[in-house]
């Protein structure tokens, strides 16, 4: 049985494993965290992705813990509400779709359910990948070097995969001039259903609730050139934010206060991740590893959903894993290149039937039923 090592345990290297596992293969994941990461945002599981979780047999469960949403209101600076909408909303777009919002981590939670018996390793990292003919000798940081038949980074926009194997990010990473930051708390604003925007054009953000209105979501942003920051110093990330976000009125200044305490705190750069191969000999790339089109598209989770499908299936089909990954590309490219174009949109000043077609057109660009030879 082939054995293929995942780096990374979200969404793009959960589901890989699932998926790897039906084909007849051996998963294991490798994780840093400790455990399954908590928080991050609510994210949108739409078109050929929907039907990745069908497939999986998760539909049902992800429709029961979607969010729902009643609308949107815009502040300006000084909390005066601009405009509202009950058919639209900057998270998730129209209303009426069929498009599935679900909080990250209770999407990532369903998937690992499904993946009992599969061989995790939390707590511990890639530190050298070593290529043979016939298999990878991987070295960790903690547990003794293993041999694998193929590696597949899943570990995100800043993948250590693809730093030991590609080269460094900075060759393939494309800033889009904003950064976001996301944290939980207690629902204390009393939104029902709701979802509060705030922006001046340079700094902005929200308050949403989840979880039937027991909870929030708190997004905090800012546009600015390239920063260089630790991106596993929470503490300098928050200072970030909080120099960014001043002069703001409604709750902003509560907001600022309640992310110091934040448990499960998120801020990153909004990027986009652009290469010309995604494998190299045994070791492959999926998600935002390989393509990260920014949480701005809306689209980063289903193209996990689908890069981990078509990975497995590709890598099924054939006991040439060249083959598979060069399958595996081709299918998937036009469906990355679309997507990503949709973080150039602004939604805030796009129309927003506009914006919705564009992401209609964009979530089902691809056939997961077609075969490439």
């Amino acid at each position: 049985m082939t054995t293929v090592l995942i780096s990374g345990s979200s969404v793009a290297g959960t589901a890989l494993a699932y998926w790897l596992r039906e084909q007849g293969m051996t998963p294991v994941v490798i994780e840093r965290a400790p455990a399954l990461r908590r928080g991050g945002q609510a994210i949108d599981v739409r078109g050929a992705a929907r039907t990745v979780l069908r497939r999986m047999g998760l539909e049902d469960k992800a429709v029961a813990l979607k969010n729902h949403s009643n609308g949107m209101s815009m502040l300006d600076r000084e909390g005066n509400e601009i405009f509202r909408s009950e058919e639209f909303a900057l998270s998730s777009g129209n209303l009426d779709s069929d498009d599935i919002e679900i909080l990250r981590e209770d999407l990532v939670n369903l998937i690992h359910e499904q993946n009992a018996g599969i061989e995790y390793l939390f707590g511990d990292s890639i530190t050298a990948v070593h290529q043979e003919t016939d298999g990878v000798t991987v070295e960790f940081e903690h547990a003794e070097p293993r041999r694998f038949d193929l590696v597949v980074g899943a570990d995100g926009i800043h993948s250590s995969t693809r730093r030991l194997v590609f080269g460094a990010e900075s060759q393939y990473s494309h800033h889009l001039g904003t950064y976001l930051a996301v944290f939980s708390e207690e629902n204390y604003l009393g939104l029902d259903h709701w979802q509060t925007w705030f922006n001046d054009g340079v700094v902005g953000g929200a308050a949403m609730s989840v979880r039937d209105n027991s909870e929030l979501r708190i997004y905090l942003g800012f546009g600015s050139d390239p920063i260089e920051y630790d991106y596993r110093d929470v503490q300098a990330q928050k200072q970030l934010v909080a120099d960014h976000v001043t002069g703001f009125g409604w709750e902003v200044p509560g907001f600022i206060e309640r992310m110091w305490k934040a448990e499960d705190f998120y801020f990153d750069s909004m990027a986009q991740i652009k290469m010309n191969t995604w494998s190299e000999g045994r070791v492959g790339l999926v998600g935002d590893a390989a393509h990260c089109a920014a949480p701005l598209s809306g689209q980063g989770t289903s193209l996990a959903l689908v890069g981990a499908y078509i990975l497995a299936y590709e890598l099924g089909r054939t006991s040439d894993h060249s083959t598979a990954f060069a399958r595996y590309e081709r299918r998937m490219r036009p469906f990355v290149e679309i997507n990503q174009a949709l973080a150039q949109i602004d939604r805030q000043t796009v129309d927003p039937a506009e914006s919705t077609r564009r992401t209609d057109e964009a979530k089902n660009a691809i056939d997961l039923d077609a075969l490439i030879d």
